[in-house]
């Protein structure tokens, strides 16, 4: 019989004192971690005696209820019933929610761009071979070739919000249908094409932020970023989140019969309508101030202006606000015939670029290495999208330090006044940019090729000197201590009744029940053992297959090839750090052998920050089998003997 989640969840909501007490939710491996307003509104001993909670803990401020295996879904189910905020760091935790709003704002971006990351790489790739056709004087006028490999490299980059909408709509729990209608809506074509078109009449006119009324909606202006909204990456991502609210407002307020249709005609009508109303405005508007900011600071020093542009050109191109900029070059361009604003943000493909060689090259990881080979070749071309989205984003410091090696490019461009005489390729094929009409290779030519070689050498010798994320994994699992209780194939495929489990990790074995977590010290997770790691990788303690590993990387779950189900929780409490210190290196549904690396994480870190390093390994499913019999070593290395299952 399935179990019931909702009524579950309606249960728990009632007896912690109702959504208005709960600060804020997460979940772990195995418990709901709530932060109550006031713990006195719980009802402990009846929660604890209901069915499907194991237990009910009060720990580092949390009000923690244990659930085990079903914690997702019940945490899901909370989610869909109230509005208790699962997602956003509460005044509860307020300081360190400040310290890590970045992090968890590039994590959200780089989550979802990875479903869809090596496809966009793909594209880039095509992207770049256009490019190159377009060297040669071939396009969409002279070549069919050319307008038909265009069609096929850029189209998924148009679209783009499209894709966003896609990913954005799981990630907040919103029905994925819905939000593709939302986003097919923004990049509606005769929506775009308006944006290129003549104006009905302009607000502000003759002041900085003077803006385009291309049509009204119920008298209400319609302002369009230029070019509309394709290729757009915050505004989709915006709109999906806005969505997600809407949607689950209408589902409480309209009733189940008429629900399934309602529900999204409301919540595509409300939010297509506000995010083209409102997003609009906010793009434009923020546009012509970053302008207005930049122009101002060329005034004042074109070195400063070419040190921020080249830094910033990234993020700004990310928001969508480079528009501020674009129309002033373009201007110039027409008027004088050329101009410099446009050419500082010629180093931030090559910041990209530098930083990608440095960790393809230190990095053996397959799925780094599959990311970032096509990401590189694509970032030559000038196409950074694979390479920022697939790798730098979700490691952080590797897109720093391209930020920094760009702004370094773009101080050299504005200290010598480099200019662009047109708007051409990407890239390396971006350097006839700068060549003037006459076929002059004149100064301003040579510094910009200067500038591309010192941004790239800049990039790429930062990042091979500094730590690049996963370079702790080389690890050869072949070298293993030849001791009497270490593990191989051949031990595991003789054991047919009974399962042995070899060591994840080098360190010190404890018991059980010194843990310092009643969830784990009583047993209520299942029977295993403790270690306390000396070393920051986690192995496959067997051959298996991956049955969870949790977002934050401080837990994982395995099943071996007999049934057996291995739970591994690295510290206690860890899950508060969000995944900060831990680098996952494999995916649920994998298949793994024994001695392979699954997790990597920081032990000097999380000691630092104050956590336990005890490591639970506990058998979760041990009421179907008949024991556990456990090492009686003190010191163990991954693939030592360390427990055996008997079936």
């Amino acid at each position: 019989m399935a179990k019931d989640y909702k009524k579950l969840a309606k249960d728990i909501i009632e007896h912690i004192g109702g959504e208005s007490n709960v600060a804020q939710l997460q979940y772990c491996m195995t418990r709901l971690r709530f932060y109550l307003k006031d713990e006195s509104k719980a009802d402990t001993e009846y929660l604890k005696n209901l069915s499907g909670i194991v237990t009910v803990m009060k720990a580092s401020g949390q009000y923690q209820v244990v659930i085990g295996s079903d914690v997702g879904e019940v945490y899901e189910a909370i989610l869909n019933v109230s509005n208790i905020n699962g997602e956003q760091t509460s005044n509860t935790n307020k300081q360190n929610g400040q310290k890590k709003l970045l992090n968890n704002f590039i994590d959200l971006i780089s989550s979802i761009f990875q479903p869809f990351i090596l496809v966009l790489s793909a594209t880039g790739m095509i992207k770049g071979l256009v490019a190159l056709l377009g060297v040669f004087g071939l396009d969409e006028a002279n070549s069919g070739f050319y307008a038909v490999l265009n069609a096929v490299g850029d189209g998924f980059f148009q679209f783009l919000p499209v894709i966003i909408a896609l990913t954005a709509a799981k990630k907040f729990r919103m029905n994925v249908y819905t939000a593709l209608a939302i986003a097919f809506a923004l990049v509606y074509p005769s929506l775009s094409d308006m944006a290129e078109g003549a104006p009905l009449y302009t607000l502000f006119e003759g002041t900085q932020f003077s803006a385009d009324v291309f049509t009204t909606f119920l008298g209400i202006p319609v302002l369009l970023p230029p070019g509309g909204y394709y290729s757009t990456v915050i505004p989709a991502i915006l709109a999906i989140w806005l969505g997600a609210k809407v949607e689950k407002g209408f589902k409480k307020i309209i009733p189940s019969v008429v629900n399934s249709f309602l529900t999204p005609f409301f919540t595509v009508l409300v939010t297509a309508t506000l995010a083209i109303l409102v997003i609009g405005p906010i793009a434009t508007w923020g546009s012509d101030l970053i302008g207005l900011i930049f122009m101002a600071i060329y005034k004042i020093s074109p070195t400063i202006f070419g040190a921020l542009i080249g830094g910033l050109w990234q993020l700004l191109v990310m928001f969508g606000l480079h528009w501020g900029l674009a129309p002033i070059g373009i201007l110039q361009l027409t008027e004088q015939g050329f101009t410099p604003i446009l050419s500082n943000s010629g180093s931030a493909s090559f910041g990209v670029l530098g930083v990608l060689l440095a960790i393809i090259i230190k990095n053996k990881d397959k799925n780094v290495r599959n990311i970032g080979v096509p990401a590189t070749i694509a970032s030559v071309f000038g196409v950074t999208e694979p390479g920022i989205y697939g790798l730098l984003l979700p490691m952080k410091k590797p897109f720093i330090i391209a930020l920094i090696s760009s702004a370094l490019g773009g101080a050299y461009t504005g200290l010598f006044d480099v200019v662009v005489y047109r708007i051409g390729g990407l890239g390396v094929f971006s350097i006839t940019n700068y060549i003037t009409d006459s076929g002059q290779l004149t100064m301003n030519f040579w510094h910009r090729v200067i500038s591309f070689v010192l941004v790239t050498v800049i990039a790429f010798a930062m990042q091979m000197f500094m730590k690049t994320p996963q370079l702790d994994s080389s690890v050869d699992s072949s070298k293993k201590k030849n001791k009497n209780q270490t593990l191989n194939n051949n031990e595991l495929e003789k054991s047919r009744k009974q399962d042995i489990i070899a060591s994840p990790l080098n360190g010190e074995v404890k018991n059980l029940s010194k843990v310092n977590d009643e969830v784990f010290s009583s047993g209520s997770m299942g029977k295993g053992i403790v270690i306390v790691p000396k070393k920051g990788i986690v192995y496959a303690p067997t051959n298996a297959t991956i049955s969870m590993v949790f977002k934050t990387g401080h837990a994982i779950g395995l099943t071996t090839e007999l049934g057996t189900e291995i739970l591994i929780h690295i510290g206690l409490d860890t899950v508060e750090l969000k995944g900060e210190g831990f680098e996952k290196l494999v995916q649920e549904g994998d298949k793994v052998l024994a001695g392979q690396p699954l997790i990597i994480f920081e032990i000097d870190e999380l000691k630092q920050k104050g956590y336990e390093l005890d490591v639970p390994i506990v058998v979760s499913n041990i009421s179907e089998n008949a024991d556990i019999f456990i090492t009686d070593e003190k010191q163990l290395e991954h693939g030592d003997y360390l427990f055996t299952v008997v079936k």
